[in-house]
């Protein structure tokens, strides 16, 4: 393994980061458990970046990707009919309820992002977006501008005017202590203060996600874009929600994380999970905004047959499993567990979620400061118990876990026990004199 990390640093970017003091290097994987390298098997809690949605080596998947391949067609491009692509785009049209919706579909959530963006900035003639502080967007030049994570901008230029809104910072002092009403409030006055001030005249779309993936999981309490969206709609300004992380029932309370709060935006964009690693991303709108660009378009590899293979078999499964509800019930019997756990933890600052997405934020606790070595000290006790886990958030503090939605009753129960034992080995060195 020190040869391959070796040769990883010689060809790869600085930049490119590895978990873990002695990164791994995961060879197999089978339900919700994968292999490394070393021959040693981990219960996985962060699938690639909540991306294999339904675990590793399903057979649905693998044998709709199987006849595919035995078409000999791995790639044609969308210049062609495309029946995948067309039956995908059916079933996400219907599950997004947008009205006469329309489907693009790219590579990723970046791309799908940079869609959706075009699309809201052609259709109001405008570069004002509005973001969310402490967003994740992509890591192109356009998503990049929306982020609103300095950890993850390397300069601040961007091909738009952006204008970052309050929304998931309830740990600011001015904020602190408010009910959700109070809150909702308050940054409902913070966007009219923006309209007011800082934007000039026409301001093209909200972008926002309904928990912050990459911010550590922090959300806006529901029925805050219900609130902003009163205001978006009464200046004409579209409202673009992104699913990347929270789409296909992840969150156990809702389909799209959007619809918690009462809402249906303009699009959606889409990614990650849909493919169950295969690669595939996509934007849902409104028919109007999708038809409105007048230069022609298309997408080399957006709606590859063989990645479509993979997602149809994928939401298929989703929805003939009712993995949103197994989301419900698997996530709860965590998050209930973290938070029966955390008042003796006294390094745990916050623990929340919805389904099967949730996080641990890690403090110092005689000052209540965000902990990044403690994150970390815990990343490489977890991992030796075998459990993989991620890690983000503003700070760097929070550990963020997204199980495959096929998590079984006794899968949960075993990752909760690890999280929980790695949390007090850390809790207690921190103790110790």
């Amino acid at each position: 393994m020190s040869d391959l990390l070796a040769r990883h640093r010689a060809v790869m970017p600085n930049w490119l980061a590895l978990y873990y003091n002695e990164p791994i290097e995961i060879v197999g994987g089978k339900g919700n458990r994968v292999v490394d390298a070393s021959g040693k098997t981990y219960l996985d809690f962060f699938a690639g970046i909540l991306t294999n949605m339904i675990g590793y080596d399903v057979p649905e998947v693998r044998e709709a990707v199987e006849r595919q391949l035995a078409t000999g067609v791995v790639h044609t491009s969308t210049v062609y009919l495309l029946r995948g692509q067309v039956e995908l785009a059916e079933k996400i049209a219907r599950l997004s309820g947008i009205e006469d919706a329309k489907v693009f579909f790219t590579n990723s959530g970046t791309e799908a992002n940079e869609t959706a963006l075009l699309l809201a900035t052609y259709a109001r003639r405008s570069d004002q977006v509005l973001a969310m502080r402490q967003s994740y967007h992509g890591r192109s030049f356009g998503a990049v501008g929306v982020t609103g994570n300095r950890a993850w901008k390397n300069n601040s230029l961007s091909p738009l005017n952006v204008h970052f809104l309050h929304g998931a910072d309830r740990h600011l002092a001015q904020f602190r202590g408010m009910s959700d009403a109070d809150y909702i409030a308050a940054c409902v006055e913070d966007l009219r203060h923006v309209l007011a001030t800082a934007a000039g005249g026409d301001v093209a779309a909200l972008i926002a996600e309904p928990i912050q993936g990459v911010g550590g999981f922090t959300m806006a309490p529901d029925g805050l874009f219900a609130a902003y969206k009163e205001v978006l709609d009464a200046e004409g300004i579209l409202f673009i929600s992104d699913e990347v992380q929270t789409g296909w029932g992840r969150t156990g309370s809702a389909f799209f994380g959007i619809q918690d709060h009462g809402v249906t935006p303009d699009m959606m964009t889409f990614a990650k999970g849909l493919g169950n690693g295969f690669a595939v991303g996509g934007v849902v709108a409104r028919g109007e905004l999708m038809d409105a660009l007048h230069a022609t378009g298309l997408a080399t590899f957006g709606g590859n047959p063989v990645s479509m293979a993979a997602a149809n078999a994928t939401l298929d499964y989703v929805l003939d499993h009712d993995l949103q509800a197994n989301a419900a019930r698997t996530g709860a019997l965590i998050i209930d567990g973290l938070r029966e756990a955390a008042p003796r933890l006294p390094i745990v600052g916050d623990v929340r979620g919805k389904g099967l997405m949730f996080a641990v934020e890690l403090v110092d606790p005689a000052t209540g400061a965000p902990a990044p070595a403690l994150a970390a000290r815990f990343m490489e006790e977890s991992r030796k118990a075998g459990l993989l886990v991620g890690k983000g958030g503003l700070y760097g503090n929070v550990l963020r876990m997204a199980p495959p939605l096929t998590l079984t009753a006794e899968e949960a129960a075993e990752g909760l026990g690890i999280v929980v034992a790695a949390l007090e080995t850390v809790a207690a060195e921190v103790a110790a004199p």
